[in-house]
């Protein structure tokens, strides 16, 4: 596995890390700011978004996630991951390059398995960044970290399907610009364990779909993107809006969530090292009984711990997706396993550490780590919750020896 970067990939990197300096460390108060003097949070998007946004495709900086030079930048897994890392330094930066949650999924889940007439209804909107998108899957009223237990139904009435459930976390949601979710659902309840569900494109103006209540992250209420709880109520749509095929949603999800899992701790990774630097600044900044946090004891092992896990985590990372690239996601379902228990953990390791350098200031507005530690923790949940994971890997080195 050679993990050095193609001139390519340098040039990208180098051309990220200064626009990243350049526009949207400065502009992370700006956004903040205008957030909160717009009259309606979840009506309006603060005006630095689209500035970023048009300042990022002039720089060809725009949907870098995609391999499919068709639709993206054309990089592999590999390639991708130092730049995916840099983005995840700021939780502003990623809608800055189209390349953010959950509409990278979402356009992944077209560009595989879309119809002609659905790319371009819904994908090139998305592409272009001109509307955003939801996916419909967590429920309240089950386990969801088992997707067989998803109870929303999918019903064929003609022409049409009628969609009927109960759905939170569906992240996007309150968005203004969100305007199609895939609704994950039961289509096929008498099928086999793994066929009975499917995904299916659900406009969110459609009659029938209402947006309950919009949920908070530890107090963060991420507006105005946003996690909305979402009702189905008899909720008509074409049947050309069912994505692949009646039974496929198992396997659409498998599909979806292994890309998404490893871009999460990409973006992880980069939180853990901007955690870091501003560590490593903070303590050479202030001095405590006489001498500098940087010369106390504990505060070195911090340091260096800090680095350790990061550099592991980043290799292993980097080993998932050369397998993703060589091999393929199924092949690679282990690393990508263990990755989704070791980056968010990494993370929160090296962001409470640095917290607790920053003291009362670190959980505070005034600096990004308290918002990054409220982030790395739900992803020890979403795309699946820790315990799954291991559980998954257990079983994965448990039949190499069989007897």
């Amino acid at each position: 596995m050679n993990f050095s970067y193609s001139d390519k990939v340098q040039q990208l990197v180098d051309q990220l890390n200064a626009f990243m300096e350049r526009h949207v460390y400065p502009n992370e108060r700006v956004y903040e700011d205008q957030l909160k003097a717009l009259p309606d949070r979840w009506a309006q998007v603060p005006p630095i978004i689209d500035e970023l946004k048009e300042h990022a495709k002039a720089e060809g900086l725009w949907n870098l996630f995609l391999p499919e030079s068709e639709y993206g930048a054309g990089l592999t897994n590999v390639e991708y991951a130092p730049l995916c890392e840099i983005m995840g330094r700021s939780l502003l930066a990623p809608e800055v390059f189209n390349c953010n949650a959950p509409d990278t999924g979402n356009m992944e889940v077209l560009v595989r398995y879309g119809s002609p007439k659905q790319k371009e209804t819904w994908l090139r909107p998305l592409l272009d960044g001109q509307i955003r998108s939801c996916f419909s899957m967590t429920e309240p009223d089950v386990a969801s970290s088992d997707a067989t237990n998803i109870s929303t139904s999918i019903v064929r009435d003609g022409d049409e399907y009628i969609v009927n459930g109960r759905k939170w976390w569906s992240s996007g949601g309150g968005d203004p610009r969100c305007k199609v979710a895939i609704v994950m659902g039961r289509s096929n309840p008498d099928a086999p364990k793994h066929e009975q569900q499917s995904m299916i494109l659900v406009p969110l103006d459609t009659d029938g779909v209402k947006i309950e209540r919009m949920l908070t992250v530890f107090g963060y209420d991420h507006a105005p993107h946003g996690h909305a709880q979402i009702t189905y109520n008899n909720v008509r749509v074409p049947a050309e809006n069912m994505i692949w095929g009646e039974g496929k949603g198992f396997a659409i999800a498998q599909g979806r969530l292994g890309p998404g899992r490893i871009h999460h701790s990409m973006r992880l990774i980069g939180a853990a090292e901007r955690a870091l630097e501003l560590l490593c600044k903070r303590v050479q900044s202030r001095t405590t009984f006489g001498k500098q946090l940087s010369e106390q004891g504990v505060i070195r092992e911090w340091i260096t711990q800090s680095r350790i896990e990061i550099e592991q985590a980043k290799i292993l990372t980097l080993k998932a997706a050369y397998m993703m690239d060589t091999v393929g996601n199924k092949e690679a379902k282990a690393e990508i396993a263990m990755i989704k228990v070791v980056a968010p953990n990494v993370a929160l390791n090296v962001l409470d550490r640095a917290i607790q350098a920053f003291g009362a200031a670190g959980v505070s507005q005034d600096y990004p780590l308290a918002a990054l530690w409220a982030n790395a923790r739900t992803l020890k949940i979403a795309d699946g919750p820790d315990e799954v994971h291991r559980a998954q890997i257990a079983r994965y080195e448990l039949s190499k020896y069989r007897v």
